[in-house]
């Protein structure tokens, strides 16, 4: 949905499953409808997409786009903007590690990635403008070299120099918005901004850097940072690295107990990677690949408090005496918004662990959560001044 202060409010479709464009589409037209009919009742329904690579191959016959565009238009549906993070299989099998692959040092990647822009413009784009969200770069344990590294930023320069180009042909300012996670080959501000020199430094034209790239800035990859929502969104704004899109999603937190351990046993599962953070009381960070990582690690013994990358609903601040969440570090994302208008323009509630979640942390129905999670977000942009359009 649109929203004042030129925002738009939309949630990712990553939460249906659908790797084909055929399944894809049912997922829409399944549930996405529904939650329109839930939260958007006679207003533009702005959708977050998820295309993984064979959808796009499969959307990009011009029949078959034509067809979606139709249906768009019929049912008063806009896409803001398309995660172009995970490029094959997402629900059902086991993802982990693998969502960082193909990474930006494959051609692979880059072509997905133009392939995803290509269509958003023939989508029609909400204010001419969107963006394609995207992994930062790699993933630590994949162990590229320098050289390969600055294979990795030459692609994303190729990435922006397509953005020039359609921008001279559609007058669309569309951007490539790099995602920081924990464990990523960029995970926090300062490798953020680091990345953002280096690429100015690399740049033919360093305008395409400040006009074609940005961050997407998700609530629960920095809150595992333990950084302060505030200092980091002004830092990447102030150094080069401009926050264009807001991922709405809450880490898992607990005290290392042997209740709460064991609690965290059970929620361990084959499909997603659940990096883990916690601190000292001395402020030092520890961290872990995994929650067997964590588990296993004497280390844990020490930690104050700790942090799992599991994207629990956006409306649950405690989930019970044990759990709580990383609800304040999303809240304090939001007040910066408000601070600042025209400073963000895409909010996207991205809750997709929902088919892995216990069945305690979850609505029977996956459109009753996303529902849900948008009337909590409301409630709370609409406390800082910031309502439906």
């Amino acid at each position: 949905m649109k929203l004042s202060s030129g925002l738009t409010l939309a949630y990712c479709t990553n939460i249906h499953r659908g790797e084909g464009w055929s399944e894809t589409f049912e997922g829409l037209k399944k549930h996405a409808l529904r939650v329109r009919d839930r939260v958007s009742v006679g207003k533009a329904f702005v959708l977050g997409l998820r295309l993984s690579n064979q959808a796009l191959v499969e959307l990009k016959e011009p029949n078959t786009l034509k067809a979606f565009r139709v249906w768009l238009e019929k049912e008063n549906c806009q896409v803001a903007g398309i995660n172009g993070f995970p490029f094959g299989s997402f629900h059902g099998v086991a993802v982990k590690e693998k969502v960082f692959s193909p990474d930006w040092c494959e051609p692979a990647r880059l072509e997905y990635t133009k392939g995803l822009f290509d269509l958003l413009a023939e989508f029609g784009t909400i204010d001419r403008a969107g963006t394609v969200s995207t992994l930062p770069g790699s993933f630590k344990s994949f162990n590229r070299d320098a050289a390969a590294q600055k294979l990795m930023r030459k692609n994303i320069l190729d990435c922006a120099e397509h953005l020039a180009r359609l921008r001279d042909r559609t007058g669309l300012n569309m951007r490539l918005a790099l995602e920081p996670e924990p464990m990523g080959l960029v995970e926090n501000t300062a490798e953020t901004i680091q990345l953002f020199g280096q690429l100015r430094d690399e740049a033919t034209n360093v305008s395409h850097v400040d006009e074609f790239l940005g961050v997407c800035y998700d609530t629960c990859h920095f809150a595992l940072q333990y950084e302060d929502p505030t200092e980091a969104m002004t830092r990447l704004n102030q150094n080069g690295a401009p926050v264009v899109k807001l991922h709405l999603s809450s880490a898992l937190r607990l005290k290392p107990t042997a209740r709460t351990l064991q609690r965290l046993a059970a929620m361990q599962e084959p499909v997603y990677l659940h990096q883990c953070m916690g601190r000292q009381k001395s402020g030092t960070i520890e961290r872990y690949k995994d929650i067997p990582d964590a588990l296993a690690s004497q280390s844990i013994q020490m930690l104050d408090e700790m942090r799992v990358h599991f994207h629990v609903p956006l409306n649950a601040e405690n989930l019970d005496d044990d759990l709580s969440t990383t609800s304040d570090h999303l809240i304090g994302a939001l007040d910066v918004v408000a601070r600042a208008p025209g400073l963000v323009r895409e909010l996207e509630i991205e809750t997709y662990t929902w088919e892995v979640l216990p069945k305690a942390m979850r609505s029977a129905d996956v459109v009753d959560q996303i529902a849900g999670e948008y009337q909590w977000t409301l409630g709370e942009l609409t406390q800082r001044g910031i309502k439906i359009a």
